[in-house]
């Protein structure tokens, strides 16, 4: 039937630009890249490359609790992180997230985030000064501390003299939530002019076990010139080697971010600072940011503050930081894409929805409703017309049979019979079309926001985040073995494939039996593809399909089909039986 042939066209054609347009405009239309930042005369030195790294990486390997017990340590305790900071070097280097588990299972350690080098996956920042001339701590300087720990509203100061008249001093300070703020002193007490640089970066072994696609970011990130920068990865990191990538610019950050977690150097809003990302080794990743030179005049202080986030992507707290705090398009750390002006409000109602109820998969469903409430006038406009063609119906076969060998003429007399009925067969498109971008964004919202993850439902579901693991092939999980992705057909893909079918026989059923043969399969088709996705998304489907079909049900009891014209019948009859 044409309306079927037409939605089939319009569901292709929107994912299509859906899942299209981002890899051809990568293609045919790349995002250029910054340009090297010059080197001023008689500066410091201008590139991060040229900065003094943090260390070859050990080649031997040591458990992480020993290569925490080889040096002296002050300890970070906080409402959400707990760790600590290494004397040796000034690195924060160990840091856990309390209120995030690696797995569901109740024994599950907490989330790492940093962990110290000489250990597997060393994750780590660092704070200094450079220059010519320049005695400055490196990275295996012991400094000294006037804390036994670092907490909210105590700071901790760490010390280190290089015995030549300059005083090195670092304060460090945490809120309550995942930021510190660090600030760097260089006291000259030497009888000469010291020129210095402050720096601070970011130094990451390995890549992000979250896989960078063109739906997630993962891997350098930062906000350079009043623009986010998604373009980078670790790959054009390993192509570029120590050359990297560097950018000027005024306020900012940068760093790196995995599905839900982020380390990020945040310099003072008002300071020009050079930045960029470098490879130091094979698969070791720095993000370093170098401040203004100071020139320091014997018994002067030079002084610089910057902060360094490390935590998880809270949508709330990264939104707060860039408002209340002044951390440029620090909300940009999340990944929305484009249809971030749907996601967000969507991430809001869903966020205000639970903590109302305490269920994200309840909220799920209030979202589901409301969604639905807004589209009504839409869908009815749809229903309205669905119903229309059910009502033609008959009389569309009868022409079918009528001038099936003259197909110019069938389509004057349906286009007249649409005309006098007062039916559009595109008009069940529109709605279609609409909901595209709406389920697209809270498939994103479900996928990018760490406030869904671990989130139990109901029974067996434990993670809205995860696929449904109750799986039909190893019978709900009493058997011990995990299906095939594509065989993982679970409780909630089941349901999925059922509303669909239930949604379909509602609709006006194809007169071509190709047709009919394709939406009979398409149901099911769609349960396998839907299997793998996020349960909190198939909750989403399920409850919408079952609004629409009760929503079908009442609108076909006002519009009823009408019975086939006597007069129809007969024509019908006599052409089939001269066929």
């Amino acid at each position: 039937m044409e309306n079927q042939r037409n939605m089939i066209l319009a569901i292709v054609l929107s994912l299509l630009v859906l899942l299209g347009w981002q890899l051809a405009s990568e293609r045919f239309f790349p995002t250029p890249k910054a340009p090297p930042a010059a080197a001023k005369p008689g500066a410091a030195p201008a590139t991060p490359g040229a900065l003094p790294t943090a260390g070859d990486a050990p080649r031997v390997l040591r458990s992480r609790s020993a290569v925490l017990g080889s040096s002296p340590r002050i300890a970070i305790d906080t409402p959400k992180l707990a760790g600590s900071i290494n004397l040796r070097g000034a690195r924060i280097d160990d840091i856990v997230l309390k209120a995030y588990r690696e797995t569901v299972k109740k024994d599950s350690p907490p989330v790492r985030l940093l962990s110290p080098q000489g250990s597997a996956g060393a994750y780590y920042a660092g704070f200094g000064w450079t220059g010519d001339g320049v005695d400055a701590p490196g990275p295996n300087s012991l400094w000294t501390a006037d804390q036994t720990a670092l907490r909210p509203g105590q700071p901790v100061t760490l010390s280190w003299n290089n015995n030549r008249g300059q005083l090195f001093q670092t304060v460090i300070a945490v809120d309550q939530d995942y930021m510190f703020t660090i600030t760097q002193r260089l006291i000259n007490k030497g009888a000469g002019v010291v020129a210095a640089r402050p720096y601070g970066l970011v130094s990451r072994d390995g890549v992000s076990k979250d896989p960078s696609t063109w739906t997630l970011h993962t891997g350098p990130i930062g906000v350079f010139s009043n623009k986010a920068n998604y373009d980078l990865s670790f790959a054009k990191l390993d192509e570029a080697g120590s050359a990297g990538a560097r950018f000027s610019t005024t306020g900012g950050w940068l760093g790196f971010g995995d599905k839900y977690w982020l380390t990020a150097l945040v310099p003072d809003a008002k300071d020009s600072v050079e930045a960029g990302f470098l490879t130091t080794a094979p698969k070791v990743y720095q993000a370093v940011q170098t401040g203004r030179p100071q020139i320091i005049r014997p018994n002067a202080v030079g002084t610089v503050t910057q902060r360094f986030f490390a935590g998880a992507k809270e949508v709330n707290l990264l939104d707060s930081y860039e408002e209340q705090g002044g951390v440029e398009q620090f909300g940009r750390a999340i990944d929305w894409g484009w249809f971030e002006i749907i996601e967000k409000p969507m991430f809001w109602v869903l966020d205000q929805a639970f903590k109302l109820v305490g269920n994200f998969g309840v909220a799920i469903m209030i979202l589901t409703f409301l969604v639905r409430g807004l589209m009504f006038p839409i869908a009815q406009k749809q229903f309205r017309s669905m119903a229309g063609m059910r009502r033609v119906q008959p009389k569309m076969k009868d022409l079918q049979e009528r001038y099936k060998d003259d197909k110019p003429r069938l389509q004057q007399e349906l286009l007249k019979l649409y005309q006098e009925e007062k039916v559009n067969p595109l008009a069940g498109c529109l709605p279609i079309l609409v909901q595209i971008p709406v389920f697209y964004g809270l498939y994103k919202v479900l996928m990018v926001t760490i406030e869904m993850r671990h989130q139990p439902f109901v029974l067996w579901i434990k993670d809205l985040s995860a696929p449904d693991p109750a799986h039909l092939l190893n019978l709900f999980g009493l058997l011990d073995f995990e299906p095939p992705a594509f065989l993982g057909i679970g409780v909630l893909a089941l349901l999925l494939g059922i509303s669909m079918w239930l949604q379909f026989k509602l609709n006006p059923q194809p007169m071509d039996d190709a047709q009919k043969q394709v939406f009979a399969l398409m149901p099911w088709i769609m349960m396998f593809i839907m299997a793998p996705f996020a349960a909190g998304l198939l909750i989403y489907w399920i409850t919408s399909n079952f609004l629409t079909i009760a929503q079908q049900a009442w609108l076909y009891r006002q519009y009823p089909v009408d019975p086939v014209p006597a007069s129809a019948t007969v024509v019908s009859a006599t052409a089939k039986k001269k066929k």
